[in-house]
């Protein structure tokens, strides 16, 4: 089998193990709903218009970050039942199929629940988007992999840890916050249209990058954290 054979396999069976008890995606939808309704309740966004296009982008991507934590730990628990994470690390795949595998299906249970929040997001806050709309075609699926690629490598890293619920978010959220400006920054110039659209398109380009660094970085550590004692 090709080595993109077994990221579809592992792709395959935590597709198939969320969807027979969506934990993850009903997790993350509660927590994101949550804060979109309270946020909502707070600003009036009918009264400011222009103040609500401004933080939207904000309050997005926070509530996505701190949604997909709850995913991500999950991820890897389900590993640890009945053993199935020794007999990875005795399996002939490359243990680099397993981590991008996983960070692809996290990838998945996340964009569906953007596409979910999408339109609660756009009712709630009054959103019309003033700039190229367009590129969020191409913001949220960099940003989204910007969280879960890293989250996913973290969360395999604290396994061990007594309190990794705890350890996830205390090293994930310091790497993430260059992504999160990037991915905030060209979010509202898209929204607000106050932004020139190659300053957005830079925005991209810098979150591109962040992504293939980061995404090299851990599929090259992996096998030492799958393995460390």
């Amino acid at each position: 089998m090709s080595y993109f054979g077994y990221v579809f396999d592992h792709l395959l069976k935590d597709l198939r193990l969320e969807w027979r008890s969506r934990d993850a995606i009903n997790g993350m939808l509660f927590f994101v709903l949550l804060v979109v309704v309270v946020f909502a309740i707070a600003f009036d966004p009918a009264g400011y218009p222009t103040v609500t296009r401004q933080i939207s982008g904000g309050i997005l991507w926070v509530g996505l970050l701190f949604a997909s934590m709850t995913a991500l730990n999950q991820s890897w628990s389900r590993e640890q039942r009945n053993q199935v994470l020794e007999a990875q690390r005795m399996a002939p795949s490359p243990a680099s199929a397993l981590f991008v595998g996983k960070a692809l299906a996290n990838m998945v249970f996340v964009l569906v629940v953007e596409a979910v929040l999408a339109p609660v997001f756009v009712v709630f806050f009054n959103l019309q988007v003033l700039g190229n709309g367009w590129l969020l075609a191409l913001i949220l699926p960099l940003g989204t992999w910007a969280l879960v690629v890293n989250g996913t490598f973290f969360a395999a890293l604290g396994l061990r840890a007594r309190n990794r619920e705890l350890l996830l978010p205390l090293i994930l959220l310091p790497l993430s916050l260059p992504a999160i400006l990037m991915m905030v920054q060209a979010t509202t110039g898209v929204l607000t249209g106050d932004l020139d659209p190659l300053q957005i398109r830079s925005w991209i380009t810098q979150l591109a990058g962040y992504d293939v660094i980061y995404t090299t970085v851990c599929v090259l550590l992996f096998e030492t954290v799958l393995n460390a004692e």
